[in-house]
């Protein structure tokens, strides 16, 4: 198993969020903020709906040429002077990372903003190992800060209130409390300023790789990016191997995307652009980059028909526009990939057994693809996913079993009308309209917290003939 496996489950987490309903009320807010600067953005961009057709198909034919570019990428690299690793998973990556540590005599590392570092869990093996590990990233130095994690995929403390963090300020950092933005960001500032002039190596994600460049884009609102690569001896940049364009061109246009889905910005307010190690002459720069390319399970996706979630480019756009992200929260999702991207992605990465209950957590509203600004199917998608987790086992007895009697009553217009007429009669024996009765077992899922409609007296079909007679 590559995506490390909840402790809990699914339901337990959902009922530990609905424990707080400030933080969901926080993410709710936040994320609507987003969808309306999103929206915003793109109304105003010309021609939005062709770029996006031009992204999808730029992303569509990069995973399709995978290999190619992978190499080409590798090449880029080492002709630009840095060193090029490859991981099949994350225990390799996190022994890639290690080795270099070693050789580097490192003692303290700052790292940018990451996923994929999450994904691996970096940050725990490196500290094992006796290195210092200081998250740059405010979120993240947050999330870190209070022994928390990640609950969105571009703002990793969403979930926290202005109070909580400069509670947690005060308790971890020794200052006066504060809940003001501005001074709570002037606090991290002070903090983190000697980090970087001290640290041995700085780590990195990456937004985007170049192909015919070997560039590595890195793109932020914060300046924490630029000096994590650019002060400590040694920069580390570690890859989803996904994560790749063919040309400066193509970046051109994923980056009019990414900041516009991501936070309604024309542009994230730093975006750099990497090209090995420094060079003679340079004042500034490491004295040497390594780029680590990780699988960690994308190949599996690639070789089956999931492959279209390997088009993410982590906007997270979908987040913020789904109902049933701002009703749980990220924690409840128990993978560092939260909402619909997540509930695809984390049964790919970590298993279908792990996180069998993901792909069943959503409404299928559409909402979803509509803002992806790559277009990705996302509810074709987890409709393959539920497949996969009744084929592997995964699914409840009951709701299986229930299934089979389904597709067999269902396969005969006999025994459909006949069960349809048996339904509409029962139903309405409970009420007129709406059944506000609790139903038991695992029914009672649904009559907890809504109504159930009544059965129609007479199925579709048949009102479909008689109006074709009249």
């Amino acid at each position: 198993m590559n995506l490390e496996a909840p402790t809990s489950s699914f339901h337990h987490r959902v009922q530990d969020a609905f424990q707080n309903p400030g933080r969901l009320e926080a993410i709710r807010q936040a994320a609507a903020r987003f969808y309306e600067h999103r929206d915003a953005v793109l109304g105003a961009l010309q021609d939005a709906d062709a770029l996006r057709d031009l992204a999808r198909l730029i992303r569509a034919h990069t995973i399709a040429n995978l290999d190619t570019y992978l190499v080409q990428f590798e090449v880029s690299v080492q002709q630009a002077g840095g060193q090029v690793h490859w991981a099949r998973d994350a225990a390799e990556a996190r022994s890639i990372v290690l080795d270099i540590a070693c050789q580097a005599d490192a003692k303290r590392i700052a790292k940018s903003k990451s996923m994929v570092t999450e994904e691996i869990r970096l940050n725990k093996a490196l500290m094992d190992a006796g290195l210092e590990v200081i998250e740059t990233d405010l979120g993240e130095f947050i999330a870190q800060l209070g022994g928390d994690h990640p609950s969105h995929i571009i703002a990793p403390v969403l979930h926290l209130t202005r109070q909580e963090i400069g509670a947690i300020f005060q308790e971890k950092l020794g200052v006066d409390y504060t809940d003001d933005p501005l001074a709570l960001n002037q606090i991290a500032r002070e903090k983190l300023r000697e980090v970087y002039l001290s640290s041995d190596i700085g780590i990195t994600g990456c937004n985007f790789a170049v192909a015919e460049s070997g560039t590595i884009c890195l793109a932020t609102n914060e300046g924490n990016g630029r000096m994590v690569t650019t002060l400590p001896r040694v920069h580390i940049a570690i890859m989803g191997m996904e994560r790749i364009v063919p040309t400066l061109d193509d970046l051109a246009v994923m980056l009019q995307l990414l900041g516009r889905s991501a936070t309604g910005q024309k542009m994230t307010v730093y975006t750099s652009l990497i090209n090995g190690p420094r060079r003679q002459g340079d004042p500034h720069g490491p004295d040497a980059v390594h780029v680590i390319i990780l699988d960690n399970g994308r190949t599996k996706a690639l070789a089956g028909d999931l492959a279209e979630i390997l088009y993410c480019i982590r906007c997270g756009a979908c987040l913020n526009v789904c109902p049933v992200y701002k009703t749980i929260g990220g924690h409840a999702y128990g993978s560092v990939y939260p909402g619909p991207v997540g509930a695809i992605i984390s049964p790919i990465l970590g298993g279908i057994p792990a996180f069998a209950d993901l792909p069943h957590a959503s409404t299928l509203c559409g909402a979803c693809q509509e803002v992806c600004p790559v277009r990705i199917d996302l509810p074709a998608l987890l409709l393959r996913l539920r497949r996969d987790t009744v084929v592997e086992g995964q699914s409840p007895s009951w709701l299986r079993r229930g299934m089979q009697i389904y597709a067999k009553t269902a396969s005969k217009p006999s025994r459909f009308s006949l069960a349809t007429g048996v339904a509409a009669l029962g139903t309405r024996l409970l009420g007129r309209d709406w059944i506000r009765l609790p139903f038991p077992g695992p029914l009672a899922a649904w009559t907890r917290f809504r109504h159930f409609p009544v059965f129609a007296r007479r199925i579709f079909q048949h009102q479909l003939k008689d109006d074709q007679h009249e």
